[in-house]
């Protein structure tokens, strides 16, 4: 009998901009297939949204005011693979777009 172990690794993206993850969870599922994993998806996270308020005039008409907002994109690809296939050497070649941040994490 024989015992296959599994391995995962879970490779998080955050950007400020919606199509560079979209984009970089592409490059990454296109280069991973034509590997043999036993699965590879991508899960969409909420996004993070972050409001500031500022005043216009610091001296005057302190009831007018701009809101700016900061808004964090965020996806997880998720890989079970084997462990004789060498996938994380594949990962840390894909060279993503900047402005993207990216964290591989194994389990």
């Amino acid at each position: 009998m024989e015992i296959q172990t599994n391995a995962k690794i879970r490779v998080r993206l955050e950007s400020f901009n919606h199509e560079l993850v979209v984009s970089s969870c592409q490059k990454i599922m296109n280069t991973l297939q034509n590997t043999p994993l036993h699965s590879a998806g991508v899960v969409t996270l909420p996004t993070r949204k972050r409001i500031y308020c500022v005043l216009r005039s610091p001296h005057v008409n302190k009831d007018s005011r701009e809101h700016f907002e900061i808004r964090i994109h965020k996806r997880i690809v998720e890989i079970n693979y084997d462990l004789n296939t060498p996938i994380f050497d594949l990962l840390s070649e894909i060279d993503l777009p900047p402005g993207v941040f990216y964290r591989i994490c194994l389990s």
